[in-house]
């Protein structure tokens, strides 16, 4: 249910996109009956309000500020009573291109459990290939909010995977899913400490797709579905969201059908640590002292730290094969949050250069995400006197940092590595943007990648 069309069988509404600069202009030219109307109705041409109005043919006049604004016309879909609409006004591909995007995100509705109210109205898009691009982008971002909205009795470890099983045989891609206590034979510790409690098995899911000559390129989602903090119990409304813990892994599998639908020439593989952190009698501990797949011993200073700890093993494993990029998604800490807010990602990165592509991409999508630094003067605060790393550093101060320095560990230097922190969550409704789960840097990082390798 994307509200995008092709072809119209009955009336079309006539959709005006006027800029706000442009109106004078506009209402000048009108008939003198629509201009005593928008006098009479009191119309105020400020960005994103609309007017239906008087006249033989039906017209609908929406104010812009940008043609290339993609949340102008995202409310219309369920604001316009149903019908179709056409443009008027933007003859720009790139800017038709924006307007429907964000029409069609802002058609969405999840509805596995409640129906929506109505159908969205319809924009009508004539030209068939530009329409089934923006479906293609619009649907990897709507399975991601489908994957975070889901309540954790279905979507557990074992329905992420299903999720990802069902993505690679859509694709013709390679897929193998690690359970239980094969992850020890198969070094993966951290992965099952963290996820040993619950009744729902933990797993590393993996995926693998594209030509083998091509770069090859890894995410990484964290795919904790569902964290009660483990022995560090969370609160009752620090624990009423955590169904969203696995937004990570969310952003990993919607960017991977990104590059599959567009066939981006890279080698993709994508690797998921699935997990619940449970509270039960062979819950891990604070103080538990855990070597990882790298070599490294942890020692746990707190079990609410669950994330960084299934993600060093999926890093390290996604390190072993020196990928060119290693890009990792991740519901990872409240300090990020403190210091950005909940709508505007973090990401870290060594490499100045591909902070700035990602942060010029992120601009140029209105897809925003920004740099926070690894800064090394705060390793210090992850020692351990017992092992090599400790996984919460004592002090509350530079959460968000200490969590991607400890990341950080197991990547090395020689490859290129981006680390999101993001909330993959609405608390809001906004034009486009329905409170719930949300895909958030996803389409910065696809235009980043599509600017590297090109398409095929």
């Amino acid at each position: 249910m994307m509200g995008l069309v092709s072809e119209s069988d009955g009336m079309t509404h006539s959709l005006e996109c006027v800029l706000a600069d442009a109106y004078p202009a506009w209402l000048e030219a009108q008939t003198e009956p629509v201009r005593a109307w928008l006098q009479n109705t009191g119309f105020e041409p400020k960005p994103r309000r609309y007017l239906h109005l008087p006249g033989e043919t039906a017209r609908v006049l929406i104010i812009v500020e940008r043609f290339d604004d993609m949340w102008a016309l995202a409310e219309l879909p369920y604001r316009l009573p149903a019908g179709t609409y056409r443009l008027e006004g933007v003859n720009e591909t790139l800017q038709q291109r924006a307007l429907a995007l964000g029409w069609a995100l802002g058609a969405y509705r999840y509805t596995r459990y409640k129906s929506a109210d109505r159908a969205p109205a319809e924009l009508l898009l004539e030209d068939a290939a530009l329409r089934k691009a923006i479906e293609r982008e619009a649907g990897a971002i709507a399975d991601v909010r489908d994957l975070i909205n889901t309540p954790t009795q279905d979507m557990g470890p074992a329905q992420l995977a299903q999720a990802a099983a069902e993505l690679a045989a859509a694709h013709n891609a390679g897929y193998s899913c690690t359970v239980g206590t094969t992850l020890l034979s198969h070094n993966y510790p951290m992965i099952h400490a963290v996820g040993r409690a619950s009744a729902h098995p933990p797993r590393l899911i993996d995926l693998r797709w594209g030509d083998e000559a091509h770069p090859r390129l890894t995410l990484v989602g964290k795919g904790v579905c569902f964290d009660t903090g483990g022995l560090d119990l969370k609160t009752a409304s620090g624990m009423r969201l955590m169904k969203k813990d696995m937004g990570g892994a969310a952003h990993a599998l919607g960017l991977a059908r990104r590059i599959m639908d567009e066939n981006l020439p890279v080698r993709l593989r994508v690797l998921i640590p699935a997990v619940e952190n449970s509270v039960a009698g062979d819950a891990y501990r604070p103080g538990d002292v855990i070597r990882t797949r790298k070599g490294l011993s942890v020692e746990v200073d707190n079990t609410d730290a669950e994330g960084r700890l299934v993600l060093c093993d999926a890093l390290a494993a996604a390190a072993e094969e020196e990928p060119e990029l290693i890009v990792d998604f991740a519901t990872l800490t409240g300090a990020a949050r403190v210091a950005l807010g909940t709508e505007l990602p973090a990401f870290f990165t060594h490499s100045d250069a591909l902070a700035t592509e990602l942060a010029e991409a992120g601009q140029a999508q209105q897809d925003p995400v920004w740099r926070l630094p690894l800064f090394e003067s705060y390793r210090a605060m992850l020692d351990s006197p017992i092992a090599d790393l400790v996984n919460s550093a004592a002090s509350g101060f530079g959460g968000a940092i200490t969590a991607a320095l400890f990341l950080d560990a197991f990547v090395p230097k020689s490859v290129d590595w981006l680390h999101l922190d993001l909330m993959a969550w609405n608390q809001r409704a906004r034009p486009g943007r329905p409170r719930g789960g949300e895909a958030m840097g996803l389409r910065a990082v696809y235009a980043l990648l599509e600017r590297r390798y090109g398409t095929a």
